[in-house]
């Protein structure tokens, strides 16, 4: 029994099998919906923050994101192990209504700041902070409540699914954002994201509410100590975090710099840049698909070989400055990343034990939504000495040598 609904035997399940399930399709209903907004606002506040009036060249603009970076990455690792202890302990349903509503509110906050012509860098900073710190309690709640939604055999297609509902907006939200800045201005995106949102909320009405997967009540941080424990005791799971860290600090921060890329190097508007961004959501819609469809089969060499393609996209982005060859690069880019992330999620939800899910999601989701915007911050400060490109050459190296050194080392991650 999975949420009250009969357990439906499948030996195989099939692509679309977690759709059997009510509370699932609901949720990603409501994510596919809120996730356009999400991606509108994403390309609006990178084109705002990278071109005038608050940046002049390539360096300013890469430095600005970087500091925005900093100021989402700061919350994010201070209170993911603390949100890890609440997906655990209190009943996610009530933790996603509150985190959605306080992103649609911080949204419609940066739609006034800027339809005012009133919106420095600082308190883009604060208000980019602030909603980082609800995804922090958001991330580990929602995801660690797929294997409670969907019977296991079901989880790997679930993610999958899930990744589909973020990236298959990403096609569309960007270039719709690029048509809405040429037309109108920037403002706009921020108060579609704001309406959006809301349909997270509706789909949560109408879900059954979903008991904490732990009792245990006590110590807030010996249950944060035994979290950290697990991961670092366990002999596959403490890789996935290595190389998660490592890809975050030096080629995942390409997707935040994009605009400053697409701006200063590529030399296109903020229709290009809604282009470049679709490309990479094909192709991570591909690499959702990937996933979704592949399982749990084989995801120990799966999640090494996207890590290293990803890597590699990245650096082939770096040495271009063509326009189409860029979107190319994108679409790779946007596959591995997307199977790496998710064959990542597969492997933590299947190898974690039901009361250590949330604290281990959690720290996923502190390197994803902190690490990051932490390394955009680094990739853009060396870039004011580099230029942007050779920074992302330097980091897409770095990666791939880590990536290839756990898997002729570690023959227990390949086999996971």
């Amino acid at each position: 029994m999975t949420n009250g609904e009969p357990r439906i035997p499948d030996s195989r399940p099939g692509f679309l099998g977690p759709f059997r399930f009510k509370d699932f399709r609901l949720l990603w209903g409501g994510l596919l919906v809120s996730n356009l907004g999400t991606w509108m606002q994403f390309t609006a506040l990178g084109f705002y923050v990278a071109s005038a009036p608050l940046a002049t060249d390539e360096r300013v603009g890469a430095l600005n994101i970087g500091l925005i970076g900093a100021a989402r990455a700061l919350p994010v690792l201070l209170l993911s192990p603390f949100a890890g202890v609440v997906a655990d302990r209190y009943p996610r349903r009530l933790v996603l209504f509150i985190t959605n509503a306080v992103t649609s509110l911080l949204s419609l906050a940066v739609f006034v700041l800027i339809a005012r012509d009133h919106a420095p860098l600082w308190a883009l900073m604060i208000t980019s902070g602030l909603q980082a710190a609800t995804q922090a309690f958001d991330a580990p709640a929602r995801q660690s409540w797929v294997p409670v939604m969907v019977p296991r055999e079901y989880v790997g297609g679930a993610i999958g699914l899930n990744s589909i509902a973020f990236n298959a907006p990403s096609v569309v939200g960007p270039p719709l954002a690029g048509l809405l800045i040429a037309g109108i201005g920037v403002a706009p995106c921020f108060l579609v994201n704001t309406v959006t949102t809301l349909a997270v909320l509706v789909a949560l009405a109408f879900m059954r509410p979903a008991p904490p997967s732990s009792t245990r009540r006590g110590n807030v941080f010996g249950a944060i100590l035994e979290g950290l424990r697990f991961l670092i005791g366990h002999p596959v799971l403490r890789w996935v975090g290595l190389l998660l860290v490592v890809t975050s600090l030096t080629i995942r921060p390409y997707n935040f710099l994009l605009p400053a890329y697409a701006i200063h190097v590529l030399h296109t508007d903020a229709k290009g840049l809604g282009w470049l961004m679709a490309a990479t959501g094909i192709g991570a819609i591909g690499g959702a698909f990937f996933t979704a469809a592949t399982g749990g089969e084989r995801r120990g060499t799966i999640w090494v070989g996207s890590a290293v393609l990803s890597a590699l996209g990245v650096v082939a982005l770096a040495l271009t400055t063509n326009f189409w060859l860029a979107a190319l690069f994108l679409a790779v880019i946007g596959l591995a990343t997307l199977s790496f992330i998710g064959s990542s999620n597969i492997l933590l939800q299947t190898l974690a034990p039901d009361e250590m899910r949330g604290r281990a999601i959690s720290v996923y989701s502190m390197i994803l939504l902190g690490f990051v915007p932490l390394g955009s911050l680094l990739v853009g400060s060396l870039a004011t000495l580099l230029q942007l490109r050779w920074t992302l050459v330097i980091g897409g190296a770095i990666s791939v040598l880590f990536a290839l050194w756990i898997a002729f080392t570690s023959p227990q991650v390949r086999d996971a």
